[in-house]
């Protein structure tokens, strides 16, 4: 099987949205986070949806999702206090659907609506012959280091750097054993799920994404995807 696990869970801080977290926000005529989970729907590789979410959407999470018709969500899981956690609760959440070792989980920001089929089907291909994958674009900037944020220490070369997105994609078996290894260290510091399995010994190979699949972060960015909503209707 291949499974998506939709995190849905944050606050949305950086977003200039008072009391309405981002990926629940109407972008032309419909909450953000549907236009990504229409995405996973839509694909014929994918067999089921996981939607991980707060105590507080959890119920608006299922309605709206029976209002779009995602014939493919199975759950809507409650998230926990940070990404790692909301992500580890998805994780257990597939143990009553029995998954084996091998089954597919692709792991994506509620945020990036933009995601592509290719990205999805790259995705899924590639992990059946390494295991564990993550999206990535290079950098097209000069990246410098400073750690007193006052003046450049260091330029790094840019051609060894890229942005990681998502999804981030692993066999069943692997991510599971990389969480299990994380929630019984402390102060494990991952910020993401592949730092998460590389930090835990594991390694993870590239897939490449592209600029559109960006994650709605600030006011700037759900412009643009108006913007882009807006094009494609002419």
């Amino acid at each position: 099987m291949n499974i998506a696990l939709i995190v849905a869970a944050g606050t949305g801080s950086r977003m200039r949205s008072v009391g309405t977290p981002k990926q629940f926000l109407i972008v032309c005529d419909k909450p953000l986070f549907i236009h990504t989970v229409e995405k996973f729907e839509s694909n014929h590789n994918i067999d089921y949806i996981v939607i991980i979410t707060s105590k507080d959407y959890i119920e608006k999470v299922t309605l709206w999702c029976k209002d779009y018709k995602l014939t493919k969500v199975k759950r809507v899981v409650l998230g926990g206090d940070t990404r790692q956690a909301s992500v580890y609760n998805g994780l257990l959440s597939l143990e009553s659907l029995v998954v084996d070792d091998d089954d597919i989980i692709l792991i994506h920001d509620a945020a990036r609506p933009m995601v592509s089929c290719e990205i999805i089907d790259d995705n899924i291909e590639a992990c059946r012959k390494y295991g564990a994958v993550s999206t990535v674009i290079k950098s097209s900037d000069t990246m410098i280091r400073s750690s007193g944020k006052e003046q450049i220490e260091k330029i790094e070369n840019r051609d060894e750097l890229f942005h990681n997105q998502t999804p981030q994609t692993f066999k069943y078996s692997i991510i599971k054993k990389a969480h299990d290894y994380a929630k019984n260290q402390l102060d494990f510091g991952a910020t993401d799920d592949s730092q998460l399995v590389v930090k835990s010994g594991g390694k993870v190979y590239l897939v490449q994404g592209s600029k559109l699949n960006f994650k709605v972060t600030n006011n700037d960015d759900l412009k643009l995807f108006e913007s882009i909503l807006e094009s494609k209707k002419y």
